[in-house]
C-alpha cells in the first residue's frame, strides 16, 4: 500500500477535527474534535513507521511506540477535560463555550462606568 492513502486519510481526519474545534460551541464536541485530530496524528505515525521500516528490517518501531504514548496522553486529556466540563456544567448550567468566556472576565475587565457605579453603590 502506498504512503499516500493513509496520509490523505489522516489529512482529512485532521481537517475535520480542526473544523470541529473552530466551529463548535459545545465543549464536549470540541473535545471529540481534539480526539479526532490526535487520531489523525496517530495514523500518520504508524503509516510513516511502516513506510520507513521497510528500508531497514532490524529497526525499532518508534512510530508505534509514540502512538501508544499519544493514546495514553489522549485518555488522560479526555478524562480531565470531561471532569472540567461536568464541573462547569453543574455550576453554570451550560457547556456552551461562548457563555463560558464570561467567567474569564474579572472586575477589571468590565466597563469603567459599571465599576464606578458599583463603587458608588457600595459607599451609599
Amino acid at each position: 500500500m502506498h504512503l499516500v492513502y493513509p496520509a490523505v486519510l489522516s489529512a482529512l481526519l485532521f481537517s475535520t477535527g480542526l473544523y470541529g474545534v473552530l466551529a463548535r460551541r459545545n465543549a464536549i464536541l470540541v473535545l471529540m474534535s481534539v480526539e479526532l485530530m490526535l487520531n489523525a496524528v496517530n495514523l500518520n505515525l504508524v503509516a510513516f513507521d511502516v513506510w520507513l521500516g521497510r528500508a531497514a528490517r532490524d529497526t525499532l518501531h518508534s512510530g508505534q511506540a509514540l502512538t501508544l504514548f499519544t493514546i495514553a496522553i489522549a485518555a488522560a486529556e479526555i478524562g480531565i477535560g470531561l471532569a472540567i466540563v461536568l464541573a462547569v456544567y453543574r455550576n453554570r448550567g451550560t457547556s456552551d463555550i461562548d457563555k463560558l468566556r464570561d467567567t474569564a472576565e474579572g472586575p477589571d475587565d468590565a466597563e469603567p462606568g459599571a465599576v464606578a457605579a458599583q463603587k458608588t453603590e457600595a459607599t451609599a
